[in-house]
């Protein structure tokens, strides 16, 4: 099998590296890919956006699958153009992606199909409307820009005065482009964050090992929202009780409702949860793998990756083919100083051999790409130090002796990744 992945992050290299581990592959390309990518795999520089090169790279190519990474091309509609040709693709296709491309057509579904979710106190398309709504909600408020932003569209605004600076920056000084030329208030949730994934074929799904992201750039869930600083699985982050009340009260509805609404999901879906004190409630529907869950997700891995997802591109998923190593995995994030705001590139990284020779880690490449003999960061997420341990702890410590060992000038990462922590929020997107 030759398969084409598209990105060129965290999770797109977690891909390449769990795909290469599949008996029958015996090429993959990635699109663009990127420094730690190309020891594993033929990257090719088109741009994820770019949906008429990437057809053009599968028109030469001819991959027998292609899995997509992250969800610029999903929302610009690559699944259609692919299926469109009958090419095998793991995706929802752009109707589909809207669950993720507009925040507000995703609550509008969620509350259509009474699946639990937080309150909504109104959809905004100016700011002058957007400010006027402040007086009449509770406070802390969620502000979510509506279209994608990169991680950086989602705002808990603890007072008038924070939510009037994030709607003026981001709907009048233009701060995240077209994604925040809308804008939704609604209730702030409290409790814990679950990530739960799922892939499906459009009819059977199976759910992936549970994660949990770790959103705020530093320890103690301080500072900004970020894409994702670390993440960690294992089995005691969902009960079987819990597992049931999800797939019960969320995950079916879901499902029956996409098939009501006429949408044929294919792919991954993944669902941010905020396990609240009346039960979980759904923050935000994201129409791909997340970053970095990805990484914990997939170390975890004990099934042929490239054989289940061309399964479900032929709509003949076997959910019972999941299998899942036991014990536990985390991923912590090296980020460039001044991420997620300004920072600078071109920063040449050391230590990365003696970190892999850390048992059981794994570093996966984000922001990095090769200059001569050197790896030097090209992106504000860096590198996913991810690691595997009979319990969390084990996993922690491991991921956390190879991070010691890796340099770049200006780094940062949190040292708390793993440690169960109280949340007022709304997922980042």
């Amino acid at each position: 099998m030759k398969i084409l992945v598209i990105g060129g992050g965290g999770r797109e290299h977690a891909l390449v590296w769990k795909l290469g581990q599949s008996t029958g592959v015996e090429k993959i390309w990635c699109a663009p890919g990127n420094g730690g990518i190309a020891e594993e795999a033929e990257c090719v520089a088109v741009d994820a956006g770019d949906v008429a090169g990437l057809v053009a790279l599968a028109e030469k190519v001819k991959p027998d699958l292609t899995v997509v990474g992250p969800e610029l091309p999903l929302v610009n509609g690559l699944v259609d153009a692919f299926t469109h040709r009958n090419w095998a693709v793991v995706g929802p296709d752009k109707k589909a992606a809207q669950l993720e491309g507009s925040k507000i057509f995703a609550k509008e579904f969620l509350q259509r199909h009474n699946i639990p979710t937080a309150e909504l106190y109104g959809a905004h398309d100016s700011a002058g409307g957007a400010y006027g709504a402040l007086c009449a909600v509770d406070w802390p408020v969620v502000i979510k820009a509506d279209g994608l932003c990169a991680g950086k569209g989602v705002f808990v605004a603890p007072n008038p005065d924070a939510a009037t600076d994030f709607i003026e920056r981001v709907m009048e000084k233009n701060e995240l482009g077209d994604g925040g030329k809308r804008v939704m208030l609604e209730e702030a949730l409290e409790g814990e964050e679950l990530s739960f994934i799922l892939l499906t074929d459009g009819e059977r799904y199976a759910p992936l090992v549970p994660t949990r992201d770790h959103k705020r750039a530093f320890d103690n869930n301080q500072g900004p929202n970020t894409g994702g600083m670390g993440a960690y699985s294992s089995d005691e982050l969902l009960p079987a009780e819990l597992r049931r009340t999800i797939e019960k009260t969320i995950v079916e509805p879901t499902m029956k409702g996409l098939a009501a609404d006429g949408i044929r999901y294919q792919g991954f879906l993944y669902i941010g949860l905020m396990l609240t004190k009346s039960g979980p409630k759904v923050l935000e529907f994201n129409c791909r793998l997340g970053d970095p869950e990805t990484q914990a997700i997939l170390a975890r891995v004990e099934f042929d990756l490239a054989e289940v997802l061309a399964d479900a591109a032929a709509g003949n998923l076997k959910p019972e083919k999941l299998k899942w190593k036991a014990g536990a995995s985390a991923c912590v994030v090296m980020a460039s100083g001044g991420y997620p705001g300004k920072f600078e590139i071109g920063k040449e990284i050391s230590g990365l051999p003696e970190a892999a020779r850390v048992t059981d880690v794994k570093v996966l490449h984000a922001g990095t790409k090769r200059a001569g003999d050197t790896i030097v960061t090209s992106g504000g997420r860096v590198l996913g130090v991810t690691s595997m341990g009979n319990t969390l702890n084990s996993a922690l410590q491991k991921a956390y002796e190879a991070a010691g060992k890796i340099r770049f000038e200006g780094m940062h990462f949190r040292k708390d990744i793993g440690k169960p922590q109280q949340q007022s929020s709304a997922a980042g997107d």
